[in-house]
């Protein structure tokens, strides 16, 4: 099979049908086979019906429904678990991802030797409360990834080699980050290609300002997760023994100011009275504190469980 789309979903029952058509007519043109994979993430419309009703009329249609709403990283792992193709493309449901974008994917992965091309909606159609925030974002996002030629991380239209989705995992909300996934799996080639972008024509955005904060910190853990996510104690364990051996000896000199100055005569304060040696206890602690989360954080990442752990209520 050349081609699997997988399209994560929630609330779109009236954009499903005019995209199914959309995307036959390109796929038919371009004589790929291929495969619909609708991943219905708790709708509470109509749009399992919808999916459904194409199922039942189209053999290329496949469907997968949450028993909740669980968000958009979990309906990709699914997505992509599912998939068969050679080349997966992804892209939104809301028609503001154009399908006759999906040849010329294809043919950079298979003829150009990609492992990823992400979309970039050079022109976009969204308010500027959206799009400037959205700017700041990708520009962190490229700074601390490393991908340079990518400028924009979030574009939901993008195509990989069926490779990459089968070893990588998307779990939490890390979709924005999925380049970045890609790149720490050993899939270097990564590149970008100017897309179209639509207005949305149905229904209302499901993403508010909130998810700019979320990504700022979804950024920070994935960073911090393929920098220091399998020893934890290199990070936790240094700065935790460097904070012990400044308090140890902050202490000791606290003591030692005492002790020289009882035998040269002079005026002194009690330990207990001065701040330097709370100060310096303190950081003992804490250093002690970071240790044990670094020991921690190594146990606990050698007996990790399965985290995309989503229950699926039905499957076509």
């Amino acid at each position: 099979m050349n081609i699997s789309v997988v399209i994560p979903l929630y609330n779109e029952e009236e954009s499903l049908p005019e995209l199914f058509d959309w995307i036959k007519r390109v796929m038919d043109e371009h004589k790929f086979t291929y495969e619909v994979i609708f991943v219905n993430d708790g709708s509470t419309d109509g749009s399992w019906q919808v999916i459904e009703k194409l199922a039942a009329q189209h053999p290329e249609v496949h469907g997968v429904k949450f028993r909740r709403n669980h968000g958009k990283s979990p309906a990709l792992y699914h997505g992509f678990l599912r998939s068969e193709g050679d080349v997966v493309i992804t892209m939104d449901a809301d028609l503001q991802d154009s399908p006759d974008e999906i040849p010329e994917l294809y043919r950079m992965i298979t003829e150009d030797g990609y492992d990823l091309v992400s979309g970039y909606k050079q022109k976009r159609y969204d308010p500027l409360s959206k799009t400037l925030p959205t700017k700041l974002f990708n520009a962190t996002a490229r700074k601390v990834s490393g991908i340079k030629n990518l400028h924009d991380f979030n574009c939901g239209l993008k195509a990989y080699r069926k490779e990459v989705v089968k070893n990588i995992e998307v779990y939490g909300e890390m979709h924005r980050y999925i380049p970045y996934l890609a790149k720490n799996a050993g899939f270097s080639k990564i590149g970008e290609k100017v897309v179209q972008h639509q207005a949305r024509k149905y229904g209302k955005t499901k993403f508010g300002l909130n998810r700019f904060v979320n990504g700022y910190l979804d950024l920070l853990s994935l960073w911090f997760l393929s920098s220091f996510g399998k020893q934890p104690m290199h990070v936790f364990g240094c700065i935790g023994s460097l904070m012990f051996t400044i308090g140890f000896f902050a202490a000791a000199f606290v003591g030692g100011h005492k002790l020289w100055s009882m035998a040269t005569g002079r005026n002194y304060i009690l330990v207990t009275n001065s701040p330097y040696f709370y100060i310096a206890l303190t950081m003992m602690l804490l250093g002690t504190m970071l240790f044990l989360a670094g020991f921690l954080g190594e146990m606990i990442n050698r007996n990790s469980s399965e985290r995309n752990t989503y229950q699926v209520e039905k499957e076509i």
